[in-house]
């Protein structure tokens, strides 16, 4: 996910305008909107700082994508498992959601994934 998603995504979920986070941020809501703009100019490092202060998400995530979106006081390293290399869109899609799942709800669903596999593997054995 590029850096302009994750703008718009943090800005979202604080329930803030463009013109809101500009004027938090002392710059232009157009700016905003540039930053938000897939070619567009992206902000410098402090002020992605801040954006990620005012909207109360992890600063790792918002500059990066890696880690938990939510901000912790705690914050765990959490590494890039082999450099997050995504191959398939579906594969993309299936991270972007597991990520915005609740814990009990990924440890539910990463369940039902293994058994799905587990029992295709063994479909696959009985049949040779």
């Amino acid at each position: 996910m590029k850096l302009s998603m994750r703008i718009r995504i943090a800005r979202r979920r604080a329930r803030l305008s463009q013109e809101a986070l500009a004027i938090n941020l002392g710059v232009t809501r157009s700016a905003v909107a540039n930053w938000e703009c897939a070619d567009g100019v992206l902000p410098a490092s402090a002020r992605l700082a801040r954006l990620a202060e005012l909207t109360n998400v992890n600063f790792e995530w918002l500059a990066t994508g890696r880690g938990n979106i939510d901000h912790a006081g705690n914050e765990e390293n959490v590494p890039a498992i082999d450099g997050e290399m995504v191959y398939d869109e579906r594969e993309r899609r299936l991270l972007e959601v597991f990520r915005r799942m609740t814990e009990r709800t990924r440890q539910e669903t990463l369940m039902q994934c293994e058994a799905a596999v587990s029992a295709a593997a063994h479909r696959e054995v009985r049949t040779r």
